[in-house]
């Protein structure tokens, strides 16, 4: 029957949407039973912008690029250090005692007294060191630095803008998916209550004498067969809504009614057009070509420390102060200096140096990502020719089943009515009813499938398509 086959079909391809969600959502706030809520498309894809933990992280991440970016220039502020530094020394020798010695033979043969040793006390034993040092260290190499965190920012952006608008092609096409769900589940409430009429109406022309028991027992089986299928998806239909609330952080036990239609607005696609003007703005060819530009940022900063040198300038203040009972500011000795150094290490130039193959290495590494993006630009042109072709496959596809239904409607007026006229079989009518309820589903399909591949081709040409 087309109702287990759509509810297959249905159900895997929900599955198969929220498997490819790349985020779970979570919300500690519970609420009530009778809590309630109607959602639009934008509100669903709104909450789910709110509570995204995805979108969080992502958003943190550029915040950091952004701050480091932003402060980018903190790389030229010069290295300031301040340090005070007491010593004590275990052992202390008078440098005067040493002198006192050799004269004091002499002295004694001239008649006077010799210079008496010094006491050692307790103070002799320490020393006073203090120290302002500023330091700036420069090399061209920090030209391309500053280069290269821009460029990461700017690859952040894009990783935050792609991020977003897949969040927001997920959300939506759940969304739809669901309407979908919906409408096939009202499709067959509509069979089960059409059952269920026809079976109190066989009761009472069985009461009449208007028709055999037989055909009164067929109209009863029928529609008590249709009851538990209808209450499995039902109840299917309650646990995928609330799956949807959990996806868009809704608080627990929110009741969900979806508001709105899929009803697809035809564009007029040109295919060449297209792929001029927008494939190479597809969110994966920017990241690649940022990427590709960091790369050889890269590579320029290791060619920068390999033929260039560093300029270092160094000012220290060094106060030394030998006896701390005197007054420091006057008897302080200053042991600092100022400094310039040019340094260049020229074992990087050696062509098998750390440095030069690390360079190899990158420059390997861009012509690897030439390489993806070439792929990934063809690829891209081709999947543009492809969804182009299967919007015009599925918009075939709905004008057509918009005359089959008609066809089918008045299929169904005529069998019904034959059937109340007693001149068809109960089988009669339940395969014309089962024929317009599969070409009212098929419609909703191509519709669904239309929507869902025009959404695909916006992401991929990351523009929004109006005639």
């Amino acid at each position: 029957m087309i109702t287990v086959r759509w509810k297959r079909s249905a159900a895997l391809l929900f599955i198969l949407i929220v498997a490819s969600a790349g985020f779970l959502f979570a919300q500690d706030t519970t609420a009530d039973d009778g809590n309630s809520i109607t959602l639009t498309v934008d509100q669903a894809v709104e909450y789910a912008n709110q509570n995204s933990k995805t979108l969080k992280s992502s958003a943190i991440d550029l915040e950091m690029k952004k701050r480091a970016n932003d402060y980018k220039w903190n790389q030229l502020l010069p290295s300031v250090n301040l340090s005070a530094t007491m010593s004590r020394s275990n052992e202390y020798t008078d440098p005067t005692a040493a002198i006192g010695e050799m004269l004091n033979p002499l002295m004694q043969v001239m008649g006077q007294s010799g210079f008496p040793a010094s006491e050692v006390t307790e103070s002799d034993h320490w020393t006073a060191v203090g120290n302002i040092g500023i330091s700036w260290n420069f090399s061209f190499a920090l030209i391309d630095g500053f280069r290269l965190i821009k460029k990461q920012y700017e690859a952040g952006q894009i990783t935050w803008d792609q991020t977003l608008r897949q969040n927001e092609l997920q959300i939506r096409k759940l969304f739809y998916g669901l309407l979908l769900q919906q409408e096939g589940l009202t499709l067959q409430q509509r069979s089960l209550e059409n059952a269920r009429l026809r079976a109190q109406q066989a009761q009472v022309n069985y009461r009449n004498g208007l028709i055999p028991e037989l055909a009164l027992l067929q109209a009863q089986v029928a529609y008590e067969n249709q009851r538990p299928s209808i209450m499995k998806q039902e109840q299917a239909m309650k646990q995928q809504l609330d799956l949807f609330g959990f996806l868009l952080g809704l608080p627990a036990g929110t009741s969900i009614t979806l508001e709105g239609a899929i009803e697809p607005t035809f564009v007029e696609l040109d295919t060449d057009q297209l792929i001029s003007l927008y494939a190479q703005n597809h969110p994966d060819i920017l990241s690649l070509q940022k990427n590709l530009e960091i790369l050889n940022l890269n590579l320029s900063i290791q060619n920068m420390q390999s033929y260039t040198p560093a300029l270092a300038l160094s000012w220290g203040f060094q106060p030394v102060v030998a006896d701390i009972t005197s007054n420091w500011l006057d008897t302080y000795m200053d042991k600092g200096a100022f400094s310039v150094t040019l340094a260049w290490n020229l074992t990087n130039l050696l062509p098998f140096s750390a440095n030069r193959q690390a360079a190899r290495d990158t420059k390997d590494n861009i012509r690897k990502l030439e390489l993806s993006l070439e792929t990934l630009i063809e690829k891209t042109e081709l999947d543009i020719r492809t969804q182009v072709d299967a919007l015009a496959q599925s918009r075939a596809a709905i004008e057509a089943s918009a005359g089959n239904i008609q066809l089918a409607q008045r299929s169904y007026d005529m069998t019904l009515v034959a059937y109340r006229n007693g001149t068809t079989e109960l089988l009669d009518l339940r395969d014309a009813e089962n024929q317009l309820n599969q070409a009212k589903l098929g419609l909703a399909n191509e519709k669904f499938n239309y929507l869902s591949g025009l959404m695909d081709l916006e992401y991929t040409l990351n523009t929004k398509l109006e005639n």
